[in-house]
């Protein structure tokens, strides 16, 4: 992990940076946002009341002070993803418990048009690397609704641990969604982190 002069942590894997969003990405955020919507807003949480996630800047604005505020305060860490200096998705790991739990959530989307390309299983490892190694959790979880077969196949590449199926856990573009879980603990990071660093993190000369 690095950190700007800012202040703001950058997290980089071996082709994406992670880095907080800020005011100034509101216009790549949003041109990816719009033309992959129909690709996106299926799989992400809505109350049949509520409307999606707006666009517009000033609600963008509120969103990064909000995620800042989770920051300062340990309870969520928010990345956008950038390949090349452009904005591709977002992973946060948010729902953090600390006393005996010390335990986190991970969640991603990605711009259809770079998906498929490895980007996404190598952002999580530098996320679950930060969780574990920076964090210091024991426990990391994976949600993911069964037929979401993109966001299965991240976890599967990166063979995350299957626990079962949630029945109707998170209500999800106005419908009770069953979601898989996926997990990895502590003990597990130990064990599979050289191999994981390495299939993903490190510059493929030192591979």
């Amino acid at each position: 992990m690095m950190r700007s002069p800012g202040g703001s942590a950058y997290l980089h894997g071996r082709r994406v940076v992670l880095r907080p969003l800020r005011d100034a990405d509101y216009r790549g955020w949003v041109e990816v946002r719009r033309r992959c919507r129909d690709w996106l807003v299926k799989w992400e949480p809505r109350s049949a009341l509520a409307s999606h996630l707006p666009e517009d800047e000033r609600s963008f604005s509120s969103r990064c002070v909000v995620r800042d505020r989770e920051r300062q305060m340990g309870t969520g860490f928010a990345f956008g993803i950038f390949l090349d200096q452009r904005f591709v998705g977002e992973i946060t790991l948010s729902g953090i418990a600390r006393g005996p739990l010390q335990s986190g959530f991970i969640g991603y989307w990605i711009d259809e048009a770079v998906a498929g390309q490895g980007l996404m299983p190598e952002a999580v490892v530098v996320l679950l690397q930060f969780a574990f190694d920076v964090q210091r959790l024991h426990r990391v979880e994976i949600n993911i609704i069964p037929r979401n077969r993109a966001s299965r196949r991240v976890v599967e590449k990166l063979g995350l641990r299957f626990e079962g199926v949630a029945e109707r856990y998170l209500e999800i573009d106005g419908a009770w969604e069953d979601h898989a879980h996926f997990a990895m603990t502590a003990e597990e990071w130990a064990d599979r982190a050289p191999q994981l660093v390495s299939d993903w993190l490190l510059p493929r000369s030192e591979v």
